[in-house]
């Protein structure tokens, strides 16, 4: 049993040692400060890329959406326009039936008159 204590020991030690030098502060390669400097630089710039394609395009459907909505409400509006001189014309074509048949009346109680 002793012996298993002893292993414990010097495997504990020796987790301890590996664990001590890990963490030992170490000087970073040379040109590894601009290497990352320089990637996230150039991460941002693709990110910024991408931000400003995604704004673009949000704004050509907005727009596509507002010229689409425009041209809908400009076709409703000559629609109404046009059933609202249909009405009219049909207005004004009724009136003239309705003045055409009473002077043909008129003309047919003249024409009984003088016929007797």
């Amino acid at each position: 049993m002793e012996h298993k204590d002893h292993n414990d020991e010097q495997e504990l030690v020796e987790f301890e040692r590996k664990l001590r030098m890990a963490m030992q502060h170490r000087e970073a390669p040379l040109g590894m400060k601009q290497r990352a400097l320089a990637r996230a630089r150039e991460r941002r710039q693709t990110q910024r890329g991408h931000f400003w394609m995604v704004q673009r395009i949000a704004a050509s459907i907005v727009l596509a959406a507002a010229v689409g909505g425009f041209a809908a409400y400009r076709y409703n509006e000559e629609r109404i326009a046009e059933q609202k001189r249909g009405e009219e014309a049909r207005e004004q074509v009724m009136t003239a039936l309705r003045i055409t048949s009473r002077t043909l009346g008129r003309v047919n109680e003249r024409l009984m008159e003088n016929g007797r």
